[in-house]
């Protein structure tokens, strides 16, 4: 049962370690709390992916990966294609006058296509898959208790985008001013033009 422990909370601090760096993830999940646009089925969502992720590591798939770059290749193209139109469109909504009354008064999008950009931000963006399969993965498949291990990491992706989500959708009302909005904007378009620039430069 101790060893169970040990391996449980190494996978919660390896992921709480990684999982808190501002990343395309995070500033989706910020920017859907603050406009509270189906922000907890988003973080729920999350939550769920990474489990998998780390899951399918742990258990195999990191080596397999690893083994395979032209994979990991077209992913680090293809995920910095997604981020930088994702990311041009914060820029435009930043940059557009009336910016948040526009937000505001906007047909809200449905759950169904909020959900099918989250699972876009989190799947192809390679980070996931270098971070969450490759890095924890391949160290949870050394640990003692493997399934303890991956349960960890799956409590630090829960509280991590439960407390991201409730947060930030508490704040909101606080954050309603337009300049707040329109800086909020430019920091997820600077995030995740920043990582699309990283990955195209192979870093």
């Amino acid at each position: 049962m101790h060893v169970a422990w040990q391996s449980y909370f190494n996978g919660l601090l390896i992921a709480a370690g990684l999982i808190m760096a501002i990343g395309a993830q995070n500033a989706f999940v910020l920017a859907q709390s603050l406009r509270r646009e189906h922000h907890l089925p988003v973080a729920l969502l999350c939550v769920a992916c990474d489990a998998v992720l780390v899951a399918v590591g742990v258990f195999g798939l990191a080596g397999l990966l690893a083994s395979h770059p032209l994979w990991l290749a077209v992913a680090r193209w293809g995920g910095a294609a997604f981020l930088i139109y994702y990311g041009g469109l914060a820029l435009m909504r930043a940059l557009r006058p009336q910016g948040l009354e526009q937000d505001t008064s906007r047909r809200p999008r449905s759950l169904r296509a909020v959900l099918l950009a989250a699972l876009a931000v989190t799947l192809l963006n390679p980070h996931v898959y270098l971070d969450t399969v490759l890095l924890i993965g391949s160290v949870g498949a050394r640990e003692a208790v493997p399934g303890a291990y991956v349960l960890g990491a799956a409590s630090a992706s829960l509280l991590w985008f439960l407390s991201l989500a409730l947060g930030a959708a508490w704040l909101a009302p606080k954050l309603a001013r337009p300049l707040t909005w329109r800086l909020i904007d430019l920091a997820v378009a600077a995030t995740l033009l920043g990582i699309a620039a990283r990955l195209l430069l192979g870093e």
